[in-house]
């Protein structure tokens, strides 16, 4: 029999990576578009940046302390993709020099923070509709557990898009630029279809 720990573990891993519920995996997606494999380092560091915007609203949901509109955040998870995807192709087209992308690299760290405090919302609507009755005192373990398995989930979705960018810029010999906006594009576009669907239920 599994423990609380390992069946949290991997409810938060699976969430996050649920083709089904691709919505989460697209911001990732969308926030990697800019790096290659060897800023590997940078891209784990944004995944981390993003972990800790979403485990602050994700903790605060749970118990009690800010109030979840679901409607409301359903809707706003596109727009955090769309608005990452236009800032990629924006500030990518701006970065002439290594102090200008220094900067934006900096900037992208404020985004994922920011944004995954939307994400965090997000994730509280799924992990108390989870909770199991009767075990109310192992709540801060239920929290930690999901929140490791949402975090290696991640880090397994950030593996695969630099993998493939790999692909795509060393062997394809495809253009930085070039991948950028196919990435960049195709995020912007989904989230678009997902915003107008979800547009609906706010208004």
């Amino acid at each position: 029999m599994q423990s609380v720990f390992q069946t949290y573990l991997q409810l938060g891993f699976s969430h996050i990576s649920d083709l089904e519920g691709y919505d989460h995996i697209l911001f990732i997606v969308a926030l990697c578009a800019i790096y290659q494999l060897r800023e590997w380092k940078s891209v784990a560091l944004l995944a981390t940046a993003f972990t800790i915007g979403h485990s602050i609203t994700l903790a605060l949901a749970v118990l009690g302390v800010i109030p979840v509109n679901a409607a409301w955040i359903e809707f706003l998870i596109p727009v955090t993709i769309a608005l990452t995807a236009i800032y990629n192709v924006v500030a990518h087209r701006k970065a002439g020099s290594n102090r200008v992308w220094d900067r934006t690299m900096k900037v992208n760290y404020g985004f994922a923070a920011l944004f995954g405090l939307i994400h965090g919302m997000g994730f509280s609507n799924f992990l108390r509709s989870s909770l199991m009755p009767g075990q109310e005192d192992q709540l801060v373990t239920q929290l930690l557990a999901f929140n490791i398995g949402v975090e290696l989930g991640q880090l397994a979705i950030v593996a695969v898009v630099l993998a493939l960018s790999a692909v795509a810029l060393q062997l394809m010999r495809v253009r930085q630029r070039e991948w950028n906006l196919f990435i960049s594009g195709g995020a912007f576009g989904l989230a678009l279809v997902m915003a107008l669907e979800r547009v609906g239920a706010v208004l």
